[in-house]
């Protein structure tokens, strides 16, 4: 950040969005491309747009022209796996979500045996009921094509609404022969980059909701980009983690659906630095009307976890 990227930006005109993507993007072709340089850019990408709309004195999801003005539909991330959390108590954390409004629900898959997966996701479906989203996330547990038929085949009598990272994220062939003999949609792309790579996962079918993260694939210039791409494709996106950031880019967005949204901040800890969190109701997110991303860092959260507290931030001139 300090070294390779913001020299590239110092001095220039943030509206000029696109043309500082390039220059980022061309500046670190031997470094990035991919991982950390991307989610390099990624951040400060996001962060031009958020100055952007702040200019423009219009929330996010108005500035890149809504679909939606109010509200998104989300679903509760939750299900892991825990020391000591039965079936029985998996399915009353679900059930816990969709009695606080949510129709969604999306629970960890693929750690245990075939057999004991079936009965964890049994108790999780009977206690949700037949008429919510059932969302299943493997995280990328297996290695091959029969191995992972073997588990969709005890999932599919629950009428799981997709199978997320069923592989390593560059499986793409993998991804494609599953999706060809599992009546389970695929979902993933929460790590991929770029528009080339989601290019090639489309191309060969290898999903049909990508989970595209705009804080991975190089910020929301690229996110707009691929959902666009995903368009023409009849693909659908449903954002992965950070809710603060997607849920303005779903509302502007026609082929977007759900955003992943963590209850509490144990998993997505970064919660903890901001100031203002977006309401929930009924399952859905009610957009900030404020300019921007319509929050700020909490000064005194970003001193507490920061590496050098007598110095939390560095300015680069």
């Amino acid at each position: 950040m300090e070294e390779l990227l913001a020299p590239r930006l110092i001095g220039q005109e943030s509206l000029r969005v696109e043309g500082l993507w390039q220059d980022l993007y061309q500046e670190s072709l031997l470094q990035g491309r991919a991982g950390s340089v991307m989610r390099g850019i990624s951040i400060l990408d996001t962060a031009l747009w958020d100055l952007n709309a702040r200019s423009a004195k219009l929330p996010l999801h108005l500035y890149l022209g809504a679909n939606v003005t109010d509200k998104v539909p989300a679903y509760a991330s939750g299900g892991y796996y825990l020391a000591g959390k039965t079936p029985k108590l998996l399915g009353q954390e679900l059930a816990a979500y969709v009695k606080a409004g949510f129709k969604a629900v999306k629970m960890k898959v693929g750690r245990l045996s075939p057999k004991e997966e079936e009965v964890r996701i049994r108790a999780a479906r009977e206690a949700v009921g037949p008429d919510v989203h059932l969302m299943l996330d493997a995280n990328n547990a297996w290695s091959d094509v029969p191995t992972a038929l073997t588990y969709m085949k005890r999932y599919e009598p629950y009428d799981p609404y997709w199978i997320e990272g069923p592989f390593g994220p560059d499986e793409i062939d993998l991804h494609a022969r599953l999706a060809e003999i599992t009546p389970v949609v695929i979902a993933t792309g929460e790590i991929a980059y770029g528009r080339w790579y989601h290019k090639e996962l489309l191309d060969k079918r290898g999903a049909e909701i990508l989970q595209t993260d705009a804080c991975v694939c190089g910020g929301i210039t690229e996110w707009r980009r691929i959902a666009a791409m995903a368009a023409g494709y009849g693909v659908t996106v449903c954002p992965h983690w950070f809710h603060d950031v997607h849920a303005p880019l779903v509302a502007a967005t026609p082929n977007a659906r759900y955003v992943e949204y963590f209850i509490d901040d144990q998993v997505l800890n970064f919660r903890r630095l901001i100031d203002r969190q977006l309401a929930v109701k009924n399952g859905e997110l009610l957009l900030h009307q404020t300019p921007g991303l319509g929050f700020r860092f909490n000064e005194r959260a970003v001193k507490q976890y920061a590496l050098d507290r007598a110095r939390p931030w560095t300015v680069i001139r």
